[in-house]
């Protein structure tokens, strides 16, 4: 072995590492699945949370509306924090064209 080379790399004639589980295509791609129910989780926990506040409120102040404007706030803000994490945006489709995605990026400009 030459100071070249260094512990963990691959010399020739060894074989190279079996890819693991996750590394198996179609396993374990449910990231569409589990952002769902984050945003799913973060809208119907805002809602809750808000919604007894507002009940508490209205309990203390005897009203009857404030649990309707906790319960709107808190999906308000669910689905805002859903949106400041990234849940929410709006992904490229594999194998589409990409014709609605904008204007391309290679400086031409068919404008006459």
């Amino acid at each position: 072995m030459s100071k070249d080379n260094h512990p963990g790399k691959n010399e020739p004639g060894t074989p190279e590492p079996t890819p693991g589980p996750a590394a198996v295509p179609g396993e374990n791609s449910d990231g569409g699945y589990n952002a769902g129910m984050a945003v799913f989780s973060y809208i119907i926990g805002g809602i809750i949370v808000w919604s007894l506040i507002g009940w508490g409120l209205d309990y203390l102040w005897g009203t009857r509306w404030i649990v309707l404007a906790g319960a709107l706030l808190g999906a308000a803000g669910g689905f805002y924090l859903s949106h400041m994490h990234g849940l929410t945006s709006s992904r490229k489709p594999t194998g589409g064209n990409g014709a609605a995605s904008g204007p391309s990026e290679d400086g031409n400009s068919n404008a006459k």
